[in-house]
């Protein structure tokens, strides 16, 4: 069944710049606003701790306080953790802006890893937030996670934004502009 998602649906796609885990106390996030796949319409930024637990706090901000607001239909995240494991609460993420949350990366995660990690961390918390997300399931290429909406829409989005590569376009250069910010030039591989 289509759910008829408009081809210039407006998404936010959110990704953190690369970060020294040893010097480095806070990270830089990026959004980019596009319009589908196709047509950027906009920047924001933030910066969250490094292995911290700022992270939702930090976006919904960055959001709700942005003039994009009124006109976003998604938040896509490349990841579940920004700046290491400063882990998004995406279903929090999704209450206090009202906004729907897909997470997407390419692999499906080593969460026995992960988990590992981060007991030996002693990040009880961040496990939660991982936990409360819910597994990752395939959407076209990669896998997803989400909160404040259907996944047939979180599919369709999906689609309609990776124009260029198997990850949406506005996570695909919100990396580039992250990485390009901080390392002076873009690199690949979001």
């Amino acid at each position: 069944m289509k759910i008829g998602v408009k081809k210039e649906i407006r998404v936010l796609g959110v990704d953190d710049g690369p970060f020294d885990k040893f010097r480095d106390k806070e990270c830089l996030v990026v959004g980019t606003l596009y319009r589908g796949g196709n047509y950027p319409d906009g920047i924001l930024s933030a910066k969250v701790k490094v292995d911290g637990s700022d992270s939702t706090k930090a976006l919904v901000s960055m959001v709700n306080r942005s003039k994009f607001k009124p006109q976003l239909q998604a938040i896509i995240l490349d990841g579940i953790a920004l700046g290491g494991f400063n882990v998004v609460d995406i279903e929090s993420l999704n209450k206090k802006t009202g906004i729907p949350v897909i997470v997407v990366v390419r692999a499906y995660p080593d969460f026995d890893e992960i988990i590992r990690v981060l007991k030996k961390l002693k990040k009880h918390r961040q496990i939660n937030l991982i936990e409360k997300a819910g597994k990752p399931v395939k959407a076209g290429k990669v896998w997803v996670q989400f909160k404040g909406t259907s996944f047939d829409r979180v599919k369709e989005i999906i689609s309609i934004t990776s124009t260029r590569s198997h990850l949406p376009e506005p996570v695909r250069v919100a990396h580039l502009i992250a990485s390009g910010i901080i390392k002076g030039e873009s690199r690949g591989d979001a």
